[in-house]
């Protein structure tokens, strides 16, 4: 099986031109907040610094005074040594808890921020993106951000000022050594800026086919009985299998990469230290300068050369944040073919629930060159009860995608009372609207829950009388624990009609104005679809009601039908009428309903 890059990301050329470290300053509206936090930490950091860099000075004073008679002296410096490092332990566990609070801090709003923004998207943005890619970044990218705000970062800084410190206390201990050390300054820059370059690339492919892999495991999981059902564990197996090694390639290659910059640059920081000591040894035995001199010149040095071999490390961590944080960007910047208006207007109170639709065009984003609707004129008037009816692909699951606003029309428009849907607030206009959908939804909660979705604060004695409705109550009643038994994810313990009935008891208790119902009654057995046709006729006679359906039993009775084709409307009537004209619709009837049926 060959391995594509993951679709939706942007080419390898991009990606080079666009991840660069800069990108970790999109942190800074998040981190603003808590700038109280940030300067206690930068404080507590800058104290473990200065407290690290007078130790080497407490150790001079040591050994140049080691062979003096007074003794007092020594102790007096082995007790400031000791109370150096009591204040050195201390800053540093203030620094660890104010840096680890800070990132926790600030990750948790970013992932809270994201997922407020994806959820508020509309179909069309999940078109191009699959929700467990969605779901990595969510986890893997801000996972990796936590710990570079809670450790990599503060480590950075207190490098990155050690390193200043003691280079500014090598100048004053040595110049002449401080200067041999300069030299190899440019040495280890050049292995830095080259390799971390490369690593900055590798490290966002990475990221990549970790989204992807999580995004294929996320969809092949949510359809595991399909998947087993067609047996096609195997070919899944190994789909998941090449994304995880392209994944594990790509690691290896950032690992590598990132091992080799290690290398150089320990080696040379370090060769270069042995020559200055090599250099200082003779000056010391030239009596050029003290013993403690040199030993206080080599802790510094050593320090410097440690600092920048963590920074080097660090880099690579940097990198990779970058990388994480513009995944994470991205998805705050996506457009939303969907918006909401910026001075949004109100419906009229109360909602009537008339429905218009004005020449109404309609393609799908994915599917451009295929129009759904196809200029339908339609007004429903309150009250109505109106069925779509038509073959599949003939635009009846589309018109109550663009009822809800899922999408907007490519042309024309739709109104509820008058009021044209883009001028309204998504939220707003929705909370009119209770919707049973083809493939009902159980969450990963009770029955009773699940029941209130729609309405969080309805009472018990209303989830059951919802439930009793929609012919749900006598199973409910049934399992272990009744209303509030945990139906599984997606509802497993549930059959199809069962769950069926328990998106019809949400939308009766949701008790909206206008009542979608896109194949409400499809997974209902004979008795339960007249149980719960008698219940809908109930529900739907003081409110706006559309029907989406197959099959025509459960439309007989609506007040109108509406017959579609090919995304146009082809002829609009009662079921009598329709079924006189011998067009469409009374192929359709012939086709489900006996010769004594259709004649009645």
């Amino acid at each position: 099986m060959a391995r594509q890059a993951p679709s939706g990301f942007s080419t390898k050329d991009e990606r080079e031109k666009s991840r660069r470290i800069g990108a970790l300053r999109s942190l800074a509206p998040y981190l603003w907040p808590y700038r109280g936090l940030m300067i206690a930490a930068l404080l507590a950091l800058s104290l473990t610094a200065v407290i690290s860099l007078t130790l080497p000075l407490a150790v001079r004073r040591v050994i140049d005074n080691f062979g003096t008679s007074e003794t007092y002296l020594l102790d007096q410096y082995f007790a400031g040594a000791l109370g150096i490092a009591a204040l050195l332990a201390v800053g540093t566990g203030l620094r660890y808890a104010l840096v680890t609070r800070l990132g926790e801090r600030v990750v948790a709003d970013i992932r809270r921020t994201v997922f407020d923004r994806v959820l508020g998207m509309s179909p069309a943005f999940f078109e191009r993106l699959m929700t467990g890619e969605v779901l990595s970044r969510i986890t893997t990218d801000t996972t990796l951000l936590l710990s570079v705000i809670s450790s990599s970062v503060s480590i950075a800084l207190r490098n990155a000022l050690i390193f200043i410190g003691g280079l500014v206390l090598m100048m004053a201990t040595s110049p002449k050594l401080t200067g041999l050390v300069l030299l190899l300054v440019p040495a280890v820059i050049v292995p830095i800026l080259v390799l971390g370059r490369r690593l900055r690339v590798i490290s966002r492919e990475n990221q990549d086919w970790i989204a992807a892999s999580s995004g294929n495991a996320s969809e092949s999981l949510g359809a595991v009985q399909t998947v087993q059902a067609f047996t096609h564990e195997d070919a899944s197996k190994e789909q998941f299998g090449a994304m995880t090694e392209s994944s594990y390639d790509a690691a290896r290659r950032r690992i590598r990469t990132r091992a080799t910059m290690t290398v150089i640059v320990i080696f040379l920081v370090f060769a270069g230290v042995v020559g200055v000591l090599w250099i200082g040894a003779h000056d010391v035995r030239a009596g050029g300068m003290s013993p403690g001199a040199l030993v206080q010149f080599v802790i510094y040095a050593v320090m410097v050369a440690g600092a920048v071999a963590a920074l080097s490390e660090i880099w690579g961590e940097l990198q990779r944040a970058a990388g994480a944080t513009e995944r994470l960007v991205e998805l705050l910047h996506s457009e939303d073919s969907v918006k909401d208006p910026a001075t949004p207007r109100s419906l009229p109170a109360p909602v009537a629930g008339q429905i218009s639709f004005e020449a109404v065009h309609f393609t799908y984003p994915a599917r451009p060159g295929v129009a759904a609707l196809d200029g339908v004129d339609l007004t429903v008037s309150p009250g109505e009860t109106v069925a779509f009816v038509g073959p599949s692909g003939a635009g009846k699951t589309t018109i109550i995608q663009l009822i809800l606003r899922f999408y907007d029309p490519t042309a024309g428009r739709i109104t509820i009372d008058g009021v044209d849907l883009r001028d309204l607030a998504r939220s707003a206009f929705r909370r009119s609207v209770a919707l049973v959908p083809q493939d009902p939804v159980i969450f990963a909660a009770s029955a009773a829950d699940n029941i209130r979705f729609g309405r969080p604060e309805a009472t018990d004695a209303e989830v059951e009388a919802a439930a009793r409705t929609a012919a749900a109550h006598e199973f409910i009643s049934a399992l272990p624990e009744g209303y509030a038994s945990y139906l599984g994810e997606r509802g497993v313990m549930l059959s199809g009609g069962q769950k069926q009935r328990i998106a019809i008891a949400r939308a009766m208790l949701r008790d909206a104005p206008i009542l979608l119902l896109d194949e409400a009654t499809s997974a209902l057995d004979a008795q339960s679809e007249r149980e719960v046709q008698a219940a809908v006729d109930k529900l739907s006679a003081d409110r706006t009601t559309l029907i989406v359906a197959h099959r025509l039993a459960t439309v007989k009775k609506a007040d109108r039908i509406v017959v579609l084709d090919a995304g146009k409307i082809v002829a609009i009537g009662t079921h009598d009428e329709l079924v006189a004209r011998d067009g469409l619709y009374a192929k359709l009837a012939r086709l489900q309903f006996t010769d004594g049926i259709v004649a009645e």
